[in-house]
């Protein structure tokens, strides 16, 4: 039962926005009671967060060797719709809901966070990007631009087309990728 409950949150969140999520809502989609609902969560706050832990239950541990896979991880996520508009809600709802934010980010976001820096400290070693520039600025960056991009871009945009944005915003703070930079210096 809990799962059709948090499967039937987390749908309601994508389609509507938590503004428009009511435990009634939940209840109805998973054919359970809103009695059924209360017992295994106290309001609603505390569904939805469970419900981003548990959309993201499965999610592979991230290690991105270099700043192209990186790119492609990224790239790969912001490219599927679901992944968009889930990513669009639980931004919009910082100022009312901060607890879903936060649930995301330990569920998902920290580990991408931790693989981006290894990513871009990597890449700065190797050449790839300018001695003085800072990892973890960088790194805000990069979420920056995801923001805007899932924010201004249509949704049926492909990845290609991400892959292409994320490398010109790397590219902007002195990145060059491997290829470039093995024959740039000859």
């Amino acid at each position: 039962m809990d799962e059709a409950i948090l499967d039937a949150a987390i749908d309601l969140l994508v389609e509507q926005g938590v503004g428009q999520v009511s435990i009634k809502q939940v209840a109805q989609r998973a054919g359970v009671t809103r009695d059924a609902v209360y017992r295994r969560f106290p309001d609603l706050t505390a569904l939805l967060v469970r419900a981003v832990e548990w959309e993201y239950r499965d999610a592979e541990p991230v290690e991105w060797p270099d700043l192209d896979s990186m790119i492609a991880g990224l790239a790969g996520q912001l490219s599927r719709p679901r992944d968009r508009k889930l990513f669009r809600r639980l931004y919009a709802a910082v100022d009312d809901f901060p607890a879903l934010l936060h649930a995301y980010a330990e569920a998902h976001g920290r580990r991408r966070v931790e693989a981006a820096l290894a990513a871009l400290a990597r890449a700065q070693r190797l050449g790839q990007l300018p001695p003085h520039a800072d990892p973890v600025v960088l790194q805000q960056v990069l979420a920056g631009a995801a923001v805007h991009y899932v924010s201004v871009t249509p949704d049926d945009s492909g990845e290609e087309a991400i892959r292409a944005y994320f490398a010109e915003v790397l590219q902007q703070v002195g990145y060059r990728p491997a290829s470039e930079g093995e024959h740039g210096d000859e």
